[in-house]
Order: C-alpha cells, then structure tokens, then sequence
C-alpha cells in the first residue's frame, strides 16, 4: 500500500518579529498576519532597541518595521540589524512614500519592500484597506529569497 505523504507535509511557517510603537498599529499587524497560516507572530517590539534585542533573541524569518518610533527608530535599526540577521525587513510606515528619503535610505539599508500606512502613523484602517497588498508583499519578498 502506497501512503500519500502530501497529507502529513507541514507548510513552512515563517516566524516574524512586529516592530512598532503603536500597540494597536502591532494589533492591527498580527491581525492581518494571523490569516495566513504561513506566518507566526514570534514576537513584538516597541521601538528599535527592543527590536535588537528580540532579533538576537528569537531569530526572526521576517521584521516588519515602522520607521518613526522613540528610543531608536526604523533607520537606525536598519543600519545595527544588518549584523545580526539575514531576516527579510520590511518596512510598514507612514513617512516612507516611494522616492521620500527615508524610503531611499530605508532601500540603501537592505530592506525587501515598503508599504505605505494608508492614513498616517495610527492607521486603524490597515487592515482593511492594505491587508491584502501585505500579504502579498511578503509573500513576494520571499520567492525573491
């Protein structure tokens, strides 16, 4: 008897690191990630110190960054990250329109893709208006890899 082993075959789940220091803008995130099964929110970060540390910590397939956050911010972190992993970053922010500086500086740095929060920094409306463009951005990034 031949058994089928595509029935016992585990789709890869990739852990991510959220880092923003909205707590709902994090909630918002793990929403939208928490759809596909892909995906495994392994952490949270509030800022981009918190971020170093979780980094070294749990070893993240993906980082989801925010730029504009206290303590350390997106750039900063970007330019410690790059010697502590090779996860895929990319960034979800409100001041990185595709050609401002900071999305120029954040794509100097090494990240994969940007997207645009579509109503500011507190964008509650992410999830319906930018979940699906999300998700395929990673998902992209990583076939890219």
């Amino acid at each position: 008897m031949v058994e089928n082993n595509s029935a016992c075959e585990q789709v890869k789940q990739f852990n991510v690191l959220v880092v923003d220091d909205s707590f709902l803008m994090r909630r918002v995130i793990k929403n939208i990630l928490e759809t596909d099964s892909s995906f495994k929110v392994t952490g949270e970060a509030v800022d981009g110190l918190d971020a170093l540390e979780k980094v070294s910590e749990l070893s993240p397939d993906i980082i989801l960054l925010d730029i504009e956050m206290p303590k350390l911010d997106g750039i900063g972190f970007l330019k410690q990250a790059k010697m502590l992993t090779d996860a895929i970053i990319i960034v979800i922010s409100s001041v990185t329109r595709l050609g401002s500086p900071q999305a120029m500086e954040a794509l100097d740095l090494g990240v994969a893709d940007i997207i645009c929060k579509p109503s500011g920094v507190l964008s509650m409306d992410l999830e319906k208006e930018r979940s699906d463009e999300l998700l395929d951005a990673i998902h992209q990034c990583l076939d890219d890899h």
